[in-house]
């Protein structure tokens, strides 16, 4: 059976809490469980040429993950990074990755993504943000985009 998840909601478990998410998004009931309502804003970012993947990675943690942390607190529940690797049993993944990490940050509200999007629009913030993604990143491979996720429920194996 496939769940449609209306667009930017995040399911929490039965019982869970706002405080969990450090938030305090609005509910609404669904069954036994309820929503949160989350905006999910997903960025699919390529690494500087000559940078070597482990480098990437160090200098993403170590450094710039703290520069988001530093415009996206208060605004944001969270902030993760996915680094890809090759899928070797996937007969269909490619040799040559068409980027390194999906980083994703959920929002509680529309309000809250706009707020933190003004932030990271400023001009203060814009010269710390573009000086290190210059370092880090082919910024013209950039690309953002708000998902809308579906999930399928699965038997236990």
């Amino acid at each position: 059976m496939s769940r449609y998840r209306r667009p930017f909601y995040e399911q929490a478990a039965v019982g869970g809490t706002a405080e969990s998410l450090r938030l305090n998004p609005p509910r609404c009931g669904l069954g036994e469980g309820f929503f949160i309502v989350m905006i999910k804003l997903i960025t699919l970012l390529t690494r500087k040429v000559g940078l070597t993947r482990e480098a990437f990675i160090e200098h993403y943690e170590t450094h710039h993950r703290k520069i988001g942390e530093k415009y996206l607190s208060g605004y944001a529940a969270k902030y993760q990074r996915r680094y890809l690797n090759v899928a070797e049993s996937a007969n269909h993944a490619p040799l040559d990755l068409p980027f390194d990490v999906l980083m994703e940050i959920w929002f509680p509200d529309q309000a809250r993504m706009d707020e933190a999007m003004a932030l990271i629009a400023s001009e203060s913030a814009q010269v710390e943000i573009t000086a290190d993604e210059a370092r880090l990143f082919e910024r013209d491979k950039t690309r953002s985009y708000v998902v809308e996720e579906y999930e399928s429920d699965m038997p236990t194996p």
